[in-house]
């Protein structure tokens, strides 16, 4: 609606938009993606997704330089929020032994995932929903790894706005399990 002018329709008459329904990914459906999946940097990718709930264009734009093996941390700007000022901290996420397998499978400087980092985001979401598709595997996208991560952080107890802020700002309220829990 943003194309017709504003002094023609006022915005409290603008319709409201309706926004498909979200959800997260199952560990099934996660596995089941991992086992099919042939090339080695997009399973790194899917599982680093799984694990952290990184958004996808962060995640594929990690740097070897963003992880610190003595603290065990990867630390990160989000891409999406550069924009909004310098005041923002960035992400600082503290890796297990299984992030750790996984990171040391990666190049150990530059990027993790050398090629997904030169894809458009679009062809990223592409490529995953082709993989879903031939899974039968319907209603997830990429998004849905951070709703996935923000439900399990909330069924172990990870305080309520500290899932919230890690899942990042959402249209609606952010992943389908906050949204439920919000008050």
């Amino acid at each position: 609606m943003e194309w017709l002018l504003k002094s023609v329709i006022p915005r409290l008459q603008w319709p409201k938009p309706v926004f498909k329904s979200k959800r997260a990914i199952t560990a099934d459906e996660h596995a089941a993606i991992l086992q099919r999946e042939q090339n080695t940097e997009r399973r790194d990718f899917y599982e680093l997704l799984w694990h952290t709930g990184a958004a996808q264009s962060d995640g594929a734009c990690l740097l070897a330089e963003d992880i610190n093996w003595e603290a065990r941390t990867i630390c990160f700007t989000r891409k999406k929020l550069k924009t909004r000022g310098a005041n923002l901290k960035p992400t600082l996420f503290r890796f297990s032994a299984e992030i750790e397998a996984l990171l040391q499978r990666r190049p150990s400087s530059g990027p993790l995932f050398p090629y997904l980092c030169t894809v458009r985001a679009n062809d990223r979401r592409q490529s995953f929903k082709q993989r879903c598709d031939g899974l039968g595997i319907s209603g997830v996208s990429l998004p849905s790894y951070r709703y996935s991560w923000a439900e399990r952080a909330l069924k172990c107890g990870f305080p309520e706005r500290f899932a919230q802020q890690g899942a990042g700002p959402q249209q609606q309220g952010g992943p389908p399990g906050i949204r439920q829990h919000a008050k």
